[in-house]
């Protein structure tokens, strides 16, 4: 008998977020499975959990084995711009229960406190390294809609420069640190963005927002 798959969202920062309901279901499965076994120990054994933990590719032989597996991301919603969507997808193709435990997640977070247009937006998740990159920013920059992605810390200011580019009039916000102590938001055009993020705030994940026009 096929097993059963919870998507559990974790936190993004402050272990406090984390639901009453996660932390049973992170009890009550018999393995938890994640990206990192080194994160998400760290996580289980802050609230006194002690179930199993297994990676990623082990998630589809235990769901056949009639396991109940706990899909968790190092932080976050599962299934957001993570690994998580294929082993949902291969999950459901096998016939196994699938169930979501809601919860934290940065796109939420961000678009919640951005204090931006932003009432229809597209997400792009993390933006390409290199090819459809320019061709994504340009889409971005024509774009009625507002859009949202997130962006690393070594290419958060390339990003921020080819925005001035397109769009130097148009607000965006970027969120840093969601929900840790160091917590930032930074609205403003592109250059006063810019301008407002020094070196030594070029750390973390960031959330970018680009306004609707």
């Amino acid at each position: 008998m096929t097993g059963k798959l919870s998507i559990v969202a974790t936190p993004i920062g402050n272990l406090e977020d984390i639901t009453l309901r996660a932390l049973r279901v992170l009890k009550e499965a018999d393995v938890v499975a994640c990206e990192d076994t080194r994160v998400t120990k760290k996580l289980l054994s802050h609230f006194d959990i002690h179930t199993p933990t297994a990676t990623h590719p082990r998630v589809l032989s235990l769901l056949e084995q009639g396991k109940h597996v706990a899909l968790v991301s190092d932080a976050g919603t599962p299934g957001v711009s993570d690994p998580g969507l294929e082993i949902v997808s291969h999950a459901r193709d096998m016939g196994a229960t699938v169930e979501v435990i809601p919860g934290p997640s940065a796109l939420a977070a961000a678009v919640s406190i951005a204090g931006l247009r932003a009432p229809g937006f597209t997400f792009y998740g993390f933006l390409p390294t290199k090819k459809g990159r320019e061709k994504l920013f340009k889409e971005i920059a024509a774009s009625d809609r507002a859009s949202v992605f997130y962006e690393s810390p070594h290419r958060i200011g390339k990003a921020l420069a080819v925005l001035e580019s397109l769009m130097p009039e148009r607000r965006i916000g970027i969120y840093r640190e969601l929900t840790k102590m160091f917590e930032e938001h930074i609205v403003g055009t592109p250059a006063e963005v810019r301008e407002a993020l020094t070196a030594d705030k070029e750390r973390g994940e960031f959330v970018v927002i680009v306004e609707a026009q």
